[in-house]
């Protein structure tokens, strides 16, 4: 596997991004991950109980450790509160990267000032030769974010992907990539 490093800690203006720890799970449980608005469009299921966000962090930290998945926790500078999650996925140099957010956070720019922020540190870390993530068609906001954040769309993907928390319908998708020149 080709080895890829990540800072646990990067500060953008208004935010925070630590590494994520076990002791997050209540945080990120009722910020976001047990929200039906919030995962509609994710991988993952909806967090039903605490157990399902131990359960996820365990992973989290032990993925962290082999170099595989780099999940970020999301906080604000003035108050330390939880905002939502940012998670790097590394496959051999080839990355792909999800995000989520409390609906309190929805529409203040804090997606596309960390998606940026994440961007200019994976253009420059060695081991990387592609970045990119897909999304369901009908996110428009995550779109928007991707677009702003300096993404491109790449491909539109018939029946893609199916997200767990839509019923497993296989979803039409927009493959981003971010230059690397």
């Amino acid at each position: 596997m080709t080895p890829v490093q990540l800072p646990a800690t990067i500060e953008t203006e208004r935010m925070v991004l630590q590494r994520l720890r076990l002791e997050d799970a209540a945080e990120i449980f009722y910020a976001y991950a047990s929200k039906p608005e919030v995962t509609k469009y994710l991988s993952w299921p909806t967090h039903r109980s605490i157990d399902d966000t131990n359960a996820f962090l365990n992973y989290a930290v032990r993925a962290w450790q082999s170099g595989t998945d780099f999940s970020y926790a999301v906080r604000f500078k003035e108050n330390s509160r939880m905002a939502g999650s940012f998670g790097v996925l590394n496959d051999n140099g080839k990355v792909q990267f999800g995000y989520a957010y409390s609906p309190s956070c929805w529409g203040q720019g804090i997606a596309t000032e960390v998606c940026r922020a994440l961007m200019e540190i994976l253009k420059k870390t060695d081991g990387i030769y592609r970045i990119g993530t897909f999304v369901d068609v009908d996110n428009v906001a995550s779109m928007r974010v991707l677009e702003k954040s300096g993404l491109e769309p790449e491909a539109r993907l018939e029946k893609w992907f199916r997200f767990v928390n839509q019923g497993g319908e296989p979803k039409d998708c927009l493959l981003f990539k971010l230059p690397l020149r």
